[in-house]
């Protein structure tokens, strides 16, 4: 039995879009396809007539330092400094990639870190990272380190382009904000590393290897001698959609460095985050014991690159 009717390759933004919505059935774009092709084999995913292929859209496979843009932007993200330039990741870019980047390792290794813990070798080459956030299950990997980052997506429709930040793509476990069936995930854009900033990821997963974490964590810090001036912390799952640990940054923003610090963060683990009991992964009350010698080890990590030398 076929898993679709028709498959479309593409080759602009504009082709894609068109091909999805004049699709004579349910379309979908595909690129990597590694969770998407699964779930329709196994019978997880509604049927669609139509797949079509992004990967050789020039645009979607970029990973480069790009001038700020001027897409639409969130009222949100109008009160913030635009960003001057930016490390723009497409969405077609393979997993793979990311992780052997210069770029990333440099301005956002937390990504870089996240992405090579993606399944295995064969897997890596051929997923990307816009499947990964686009999947929205809220434990992944790459879109945890990219929740960190504060990273900014861009999302093409009929109406034109516009910047999202990322916490807004999610609407529940394995469902996206995004219109799949007439929107294009054109990629990611982060900011980049200045003097005093780094990142950190870190997880805990059962031995098989290629399973979805237990838990997982993102840090990202910016130092001013030793301050912590800034800091953005994510974990996954804690909850149905992916989230910053808001009250751990708090208890962490404009204090000293020091075990008592770290300390006071993690003794909010229990009360701030949400984590639940997986039959097949972890109970919460391990999970909750997880967290906390994960926060104590990637915030250490991140704060210790602090020091690193920032080539730009």
């Amino acid at each position: 039995m076929s898993l679709w009717s028709q498959y479309t390759l593409t080759y602009s933004i504009e082709e894609a879009l068109r091909a999805l919505e004049t699709a004579p059935g349910p379309a979908l774009p595909v690129a990597g396809g590694t969770d998407l092709l699964l779930e329709l084999q196994q019978g997880h995913h509604p049927p669609i007539h139509t797949l079509v292929d992004i990967t050789r859209i020039p645009e979607l496979g970029r990973l480069e330092i790009q001038p700020s843009t001027s897409f639409p932007r969130s009222a949100w993200e109008r009160s913030r400094p635009p960003w001057e330039r930016a490390l723009f990741i497409g969405a077609a870019v393979p997993v793979r990639r990311v992780v052997d980047s210069p770029l990333v390792q440099e301005h956002a290794l937390c990504v870089s870190e996240a992405c090579e813990l993606i399944g295995g070798p064969q897997v890596r080459n051929t997923a990307t990272l816009g499947g990964n956030v686009a999947h929205a299950l809220p434990a992944a990997d790459g879109m945890i380190a990219l929740v960190a980052m504060d990273a900014q997506a861009e999302i093409a429709s009929a109406q034109g382009r516009r910047l999202e930040p990322i916490l807004k793509l999610f609407r529940g476990p394995g469902e996206s904000a995004l219109r799949l069936d007439r929107e294009i995930l054109v990629g990611f854009h982060l900011p980049l590393k200045q003097p005093g900033q780094a990142s950190a990821f870190g997880r805990v997963m059962r031995p098989q290897g290629v399973a979805l974490p237990i838990l997982n964590t993102a840090v990202w810090i910016e130092r001013e001698e030793e301050l912590i001036r800034d800091i953005r912390i994510a974990f996954g799952p804690s909850g149905p959609v992916p989230q910053r640990a808001t009250e751990l940054e708090k208890a962490l923003l404009g204090e000293k460095y020091s075990r008592e610090a770290v300390a006071k963060a993690v003794a909010l683990i229990s009360t701030s985050l949400h984590f639940r009991t997986s039959a097949y992964r972890a109970s919460a009350g391990y999970r909750y014991q997880l967290g906390e010698v994960l926060l104590e080890d990637v915030l250490a990590a991140a704060w210790n690159r602090t020091e690193q030398v920032v080539r730009i």
